[in-house]
């Protein structure tokens, strides 16, 4: 996919999409943060600023530059990921001619919008962007990248002696299914709308639901 036929996924903003996305594609064959991922989130993006408003402009850009820069999960600088991200962000934007202000607006989404960062959003845009990008963390897409990313780190799928960590410390760098109860459950009563948070709650009982079973298959 080139990048004219990736920026038609994100009408009516394409012509914006085409002049971001070349700083954006990846280039790292991380299949959980890829244009896949960027269109999901601005999918989720359009679903909550349809019912709590917000500027779809600032959202869009928001969206595609949250992650202009990679930096693995098991890295140590993994919590100044979505810091650096909006930096580079502000950079991207004013080379492209946009105020300051407006650029300014979009970097504090970006860097709100982590997880392990804990900056509290403190604009509409800033919160429908966290909530877009959790959204993307939780549900069926939530268990698949879940996985993925723990093969991808070399995880294990659970610890065969203790899969529900009863009497240990979870440890989601060793096994994935660590990663439910020491993140993803978390994520899913911390939305910062009301529609988010109505989604949050459907996609919650999904994971549940698939981890009840894969421990019932055991």
């Amino acid at each position: 996919m080139n990048v004219s036929q990736a920026a038609a996924a994100f009408a009516p903003f394409d012509t914006l999409a085409a002049a971001l996305l070349p700083h954006v594609f990846d280039d790292a064959g991380d299949g959980a943060h890829d244009v896949s991922h960027l269109v999901r989130v601005w999918n989720n993006a359009r679903r909550l600023q349809a019912q709590e408003g917000g500027d779809l402009r600032l959202l869009l850009a928001t969206v595609l530059l949250h992650d202009c820069v990679r930096v693995e999960k098991n890295s140590p600088l993994r919590s100044q990921a979505s810091t650096l991200s909006a930096q580079q962000a502000v950079k991207i934007l004013r080379a492209q001619g946009w105020t300051q202000d407006d650029a300014d607006r979009v970097a504090h989404a970006v860097e709100a919008h982590s997880f392990s960062a804990n900056i509290p959003a403190l604009t509409l845009e800033a919160k429908i962007m966290q909530d877009a990008d959790r959204l993307d963390a939780i549900g069926a897409i939530g268990v698949a990248r879940c996985f993925y990313v723990a093969g991808r780190m070399g995880s294990g799928l659970y610890d065969p002696l203790d899969p529900q960590a009863q009497g240990r410390t979870l440890d989601d760098k060793r096994f994935a299914l660590d990663h439910f109860p020491n993140k993803l459950y978390q994520l899913a009563s911390g939305f910062q709308t009301a529609a988010g948070a109505l989604m949050a709650k459907e996609r919650e009982a999904t994971m549940r639901r698939f981890v009840d079973q894969l421990l019932a298959e055991f």
